[in-house]
């Protein structure tokens, strides 16, 4: 009878531990972080530093986002309020060029020393603001080894049923590969807020109207010139000029504008950050891509019989005789118009977009670098350029991110608005700042009254001083989700966000989520409930700038 016992114990036990058994596709830390951006880095890194096990759950294989990925003249604004591990970051690329093997293409001395407001290379603080792509990756992929991060690389979670909660908290989610993800507190570091809309949160996608939150520089904005993206000259907007029975010119909009300061659904333009170079021996000729058609860029030609000259203005210098090369002028890199359901849309969908970016700007620059058509000063100088031979290399030398400008925002406990960025109210419980201007590329391009063509939508107001990022603005409202924080897609109105959207901002945003984190996972608590002064106390603890009287000197 004793042998029986045992017998049936021993099976009991097999059978208990069968069905408890973890599957080998589910994985569970204190913190799980969706997102492989630079904000999804510093979170990661502040999570283990302080002790939570954390995984990143990336649907990118690259590391750092937009930060690694083009965009190398970094948009700081003021470099005071740039503390933390966001400091760190740029204080890591001043080591890395610090020394003579990163400097390939050219001496250091060379390269000069013209930044944003301060010098590129700050010597006194050891930072440096402005870099390679292949340098910004190596230091991302240095924090993850350092620190032992466990990182799941070209995962995308199922959005349509992977996202499990329960009385108000996430429990898991699960990615189309089949692996399940469970925590005690989710962060979504993504550009595009994948997680925090599918676990239900309130968001935004387009711009709220001037009366939503009292604003003067949000909703549609004709008539508004504050860069120098816009048509200097009246050009007409149809095929054959003046003749609207010939039809519009690829990439104009039929339809109104909109009433000036009326809300709409359209998100600023998208491009490549791209990265060129004219040293012969690092050069790769502009590709032409398939599907080109050059009737795409009949608007440029225009522009270019204006006389304009100014198409070079945004071929920013980095190091080794590189550019981080943005949009300028009112044709350009920015695909006005092309990305308005990019933010909710399908991943096939948003395959199709990029692809259809990438098209767009690659048709571009080999139109400007071949079409006989254009002025030859511009051409012969744009046939100096190329594509950096040892950058992206896996991805034919082209950027494998996308600059997101804005996708969707949250609808948080806190709305950051434009009269928080220019000083109009008080911001309660500071996490972080920015100062960069409330900037906003064109949403879009139409016709007017008149038959000519014109931008629409962009939008540069300078505060008067750096302002708080209010805790608040990465927190969902309680009665949505009690275990969420959103360090990119925060909650904030469209203009406001063209301030706060800058990649020192997120990586500070992230580091101060994964603090939160730690506070909430240790007591228990609702990402709500976390005590703000314990939260002040350790951000300061760890060198953020979170008001005017803490920026570094």
């Amino acid at each position: 009878m004793k042998r029986i016992i045992q017998t049936l114990s021993i099976f009991l036990i097999v059978i208990f531990a069968g069905c408890c058994k973890q599957s080998p596709d589910s994985y569970s830390a204190d913190i799980i972080i969706y997102g492989g951006t630079s904000a999804a880095i510093t979170s990661a890194v502040e999570a283990v530093r302080n002790g939570n096990s954390v995984i990143v759950v990336s649907p990118d294989i690259h590391p750092g986002g937009l930060s690694a990925g083009g965009l190398g003249w970094s948009d700081t604004g003021n470099k005071r309020t740039i503390g933390g591990l966001s400091r760190e970051f740029y204080q890591r690329i001043y080591t890395k060029y610090d020394t003579e093997d990163a400097w390939v293409w050219e001496k250091k001395s060379e390269y000069g020393n013209v930044g944003q407001g301060t010098p590129a290379i700050d010597g006194d603080q050891r930072t440096m603001w402005i870099f390679e792509p292949h340098i910004a990756e190596e230091v991302f992929e240095d924090f993850i080894a350092e620190n032992q991060i466990e990182m799941y690389r070209n995962e995308w979670l199922d959005r349509e049923n992977g996202v499990i909660v329960e009385n108000g908290k996430i429990i898991s989610f699960k990615t189309l590969s089949g692996k399940t993800f469970s925590g005690k507190i989710f962060i979504d570091a993504t550009y595009e807020g994948d997680l925090m809309a599918a676990a239900g949160v309130s968001y935004h996608v387009g711009r709220e109207s001037t009366d939503t939150y009292s604003e003067k520089w949000n909703g549609v904005q004709t008539g508004v010139f504050h860069h120098q993206h816009w048509f200097h000259s009246d050009i007409s907007a149809y095929k054959i000029p003046g003749d609207p029975e010939s039809g519009l010119l690829p990439r104009i909009l039929k339809e109104h504008p909109g009433e000036f300061g009326s809300a709409d659904n359209k998100v600023q333009a998208y491009c490549y950050r791209t990265c060129m170079t004219n040293h012969p021996e690092n050069r790769i000729p502009f590709p032409k891509p398939e599907n080109y058609d050059s009737t795409q860029y009949e608007l440029l030609l225009r522009v270019f019989e204006t006389g304009r000259k100014d198409w070079f203005q945004k071929f920013d210098a980095i190091p080794n005789r590189k550019t981080d090369t943005n949009n300028h002028g009112p044709f350009s890199s920015d695909n006005i118009g092309m990305n308005y359901d990019y933010p909710e849309a399908s991943y096939e969908r948003r395959k199709e977009i990029l692809k259809e970016h990438e098209t767009y700007q690659k048709g571009l620059l080999w139109f400007v670098a071949n079409d006989p058509r254009i002025p030859e000063d511009i051409q012969s100088k744009m046939q100096k350029w190329g594509l950096a031979k040892d950058e992206f290399t896996d991805n034919g030398n082209w950027p494998h991110q996308i600059y997101v400008r804005e996708a969707r925002r949250m609808i948080g406990e806190y709305i950051t608005t434009e009269n928080d960025v220019l000083a109009k109210r008080e911001v309660p419980k500071p996490i972080g700042m920015g100062s960069y201007a409330m900037d906003s590329h064109n949403v879009q391009r139409y016709v007017d009254e008149f038959g000519f063509v014109r931008n629409e939508g962009d939008i540069g107001v300078h505060p008067q001083s750096p302002y708080s990022i209010s805790y608040g603005s990465v927190i969902p409202k309680k009665e949505e989700c009690q275990n969420l924080l959103v360090p990119v897609c925060v909650s904030s109105s469209h203009i406001a966000f063209g301030s706060i959207r800058m990649e020192p901002v997120f990586m500070i945003l992230g580091q101060s989520a994964s603090v939160a984190a730690k506070i909430a996972i240790e007591g228990d608590l609702a990402v709500q409930d976390v005590p703000y002064e314990k939260l002040k106390k350790m951000l300061h603890e760890k060198g953020q700038v979170l008001t005017l009287e803490d920026m570094i000197d």
